[in-house]
């Protein structure tokens, strides 16, 4: 039995991942899908203060209040922040970081450095009433509806689990400089219909030295909701 942690992106609750979590379970391993804090269950707890280490902090309280080893933790979107930082963290508790449509940053790096238009969006929110909080995406026409969801009925499924952003989460930058997090396995997983802009190309060659592997799936952004069982099918190969 392996463990997966599945971590939400940005605006997102761990609610993304309801068609997943009953595949991987059903396969006969743990499977986690939390909120994090202000998302979901938890978003109450919203604030100003609310940011990547808040984020970090819930993984890695998760893990070893858990005491969980061997985790994929998996990352989608914004959360590739997040599970760098986690893994920098708690480097041997984790087995497999998966990159699912994800950021990848470099040391000392924020969202914004990843994809500098995430700027655009605090400057937008610079101007409203409230300027420390960022509201979801509104949907687009297709292709690119609501996150890569075009189905009038996931649209509305993924519309009443999205909630505001906290700018903080954007700006915090993460430290990765444990030498031991290099030694983890990497996985990226592209959704390629409606390619997010400015996603970076994937190194030929891993942290640890091992190549580079990268998956495709034919979908957009939110894949966990359009390509339930692709998605499964990858990261069960992963267990």
């Amino acid at each position: 039995m392996s463990a997966y942690l599945l971590v939400h992106g940005a605006w997102h609750s761990g609610q993304s991942w309801d068609r997943v979590v009953p595949l991987l379970s059903m396969a006969g391993h743990l499977v986690l899908a939390p909120s994090l804090t202000g998302h979901g269950d938890r978003a109450e707890l919203l604030a100003p203060e609310v940011g990547l280490d808040t984020y970090v902090d819930d993984i890695v309280r998760l893990i070893t209040g858990e005491d969980l080893t061997e985790v994929i933790l998996v990352g989608h979107s914004y959360a590739g922040m997040i599970i760098a930082s986690v893994a920098d963290r708690i480097p041997d508790r984790i087995a497999h970081l998966v990159y699912l449509d994800a950021m990848v940053p470099e040391d000392g790096e924020n969202a914004i450095d990843v994809i500098p238009m995430t700027q655009l969006l605090i400057d937008q929110a610079a101007r409203s009433g409230a300027p420390w909080r960022i509201p979801p995406l509104p949907p687009l026409p297709p292709p690119a509806g609501l996150f890569g969801v075009t189905d009038p009925a996931d649209v509305a499924w993924v519309r009443s689990m999205l909630s505001d952003e906290p700018v903080r989460c954007f700006q915090q930058r993460v430290r990765l400089d444990n030498p031991a997090a290099n030694a983890i396995a990497r996985t990226h997983i592209h959704c390629v219909a409606g390619a997010p802009p400015g996603r970076r190309p994937v190194p030929a060659t891993q942290p640890n030295g091992t190549p580079a592997q990268v998956w495709e799936l034919p979908t957009g952004h939110d894949c966990m909701v359009t390509m339930p069982v692709e998605l499964s099918e990858l990261l069960l190969k992963l267990a």
